[in-house]
């Protein structure tokens, strides 16, 4: 499974029987910041998820900043002769951690989600990619960007495609993320500390 890298926040969404009850950056791996609040401003993400009555289910996904937006915003800062933002990332990243949610609001955030944390009460589909199809289909935002490839070959096509179009892209990227697609194989792969060995 091939999907971009979202230059921005890592956030992990835990929704109980389809309710939004908590987000956490995802710091350390083990403990984050609770950013709830903010998190809750941002129009994309779903409060409610369409169908869904499972116990447990965490998405894990990136706030970013669009490149329109974050010029958006900037120009009517500098209109109102308020700061300005350095970059995407650093606005994304800066308004989810700041502690007025008002301000949040104020701020034009997107997200996507790439992954599953924690997911109690869910027969989940056997691959990455139809997990990111399920979650599609409640109302997660996912992006379209994203390819289920075989071989050598295939990767690097992929690479090759999104790199021709990197700076048309909507958003800014870090790269492309190479996914095995099996949730089976993943498992068995596991993880090196905390990196998958299967990404």
């Amino acid at each position: 499974n091939c999907e971009l890298k979202f230059d921005g926040l890592a956030i992990n969404l835990r929704y109980e029987r389809g309710v939004l009850v908590q987000a956490a950056t995802r710091g350390d791996g083990e403990t984050g910041e609770d950013v709830t609040q903010n998190v809750r401003t941002i129009h994309c993400i779903p409060l409610h998820l369409n169908g869904c009555t499972i116990d447990v289910l965490e998405v894990r996904g990136e706030v970013y900043m669009s490149r329109k937006d974050f010029e958006r915003y900037n120009e009517r800062q500098r209109a109102q002769g308020l700061p300005t933002l350095v970059n995407p990332r650093n606005g994304a990243a800066g308004s989810i951690r700041q502690l007025d949610p008002a301000l949040a609001a104020r701020r034009p955030l997107s997200f996507f989600a790439y992954g599953l944390g924690e997911a109690r009460g869910w027969r989940s589909p056997a691959t990455h990619s139809a997990v990111l199809d399920a979650l599609a289909a409640m109302g997660v935002p996912v992006s379209g960007e994203r390819a289920v490839v075989r071989g050598a070959e295939g990767l690097v096509e992929f690479h090759r495609r999104i790199a021709a179009r990197r700076d048309s892209l909507p958003f800014d990227i870090d790269g492309v993320v190479y996914k095995v697609n099996s949730l089976a194989l993943q498992a068995q792969l596991g993880f090196v500390t905390r990196e998958p060995r299967w990404a």
